[in-house]
């Protein structure tokens, strides 16, 4: 979205590397970069962000969210749960707490992040590929094929050829085995 946004996202991504070190708290770490980039941040700019620690002893994620699109953790038999926690985008506000939560992965589960460009792509029609569509791709996937490989042959199928991409999109899996 332009040089000013680049530059906001690359401070947040300093502040971050830097509060990790002080801070093992995801919510706490969220509201101390909230608190150092709000006074900075570009006047209706903000950055939306998904922090989570993870605990490999404990297959666990503890995580909290600044606005950011609900990531899914994909569970047995068929089953896509968004990892709900609320927070207010960074930078908007000052004052702002983030809920704090955990989940375990179990074996053969996955957790899906994504950014908005996956979401938001729009097919020749003008609709949007969407979050009840992406639920249900995850509630459907086996584990024969990578999750994201799907979702990526999912959404070409869904733009048709000669789509013109208008974001970008990114997707990370993190599966316990």
């Amino acid at each position: 979205k332009g040089v000013p946004a680049a530059l906001v996202m690359s401070t947040t991504c300093g502040m971050l590397r830097l509060a990790a070190q002080s801070y093992s708290s995801a919510g706490e770490m969220l509201e101390r970069v909230n608190e150092a980039l709000h006074p900075n941040i570009p006047p209706n700019m903000f950055v939306t962000c998904f922090y989570c620690i993870l605990d490999l002893n404990r297959g666990s994620l503890t995580y909290a969210n600044a606005g950011h699109d609900l990531p899914y953790v994909q569970r047995g038999g068929g089953e896509a749960e968004e990892l709900r926690a609320r927070g207010m985008p960074l930078g908007l506000m000052s004052g702002v707490s983030y809920e704090e939560k955990e989940i375990v992965l179990e074996e053969g589960e996955a957790a899906l992040f994504y950014i908005d460009g996956l979401v938001e792509a729009h097919n020749p029609q003008g609709e949007m590929f969407g979050f009840p569509r992406l639920r249900a791709l995850i509630s459907e996937h086996d584990e024969e094929r990578r999750l994201e490989g799907f979702l990526m042959e999912e959404l070409y199928s869904f733009v048709g050829e000669g789509w013109e991409q208008e974001d970008d999109i990114t997707l990370l899996t993190l599966r316990c085995s």
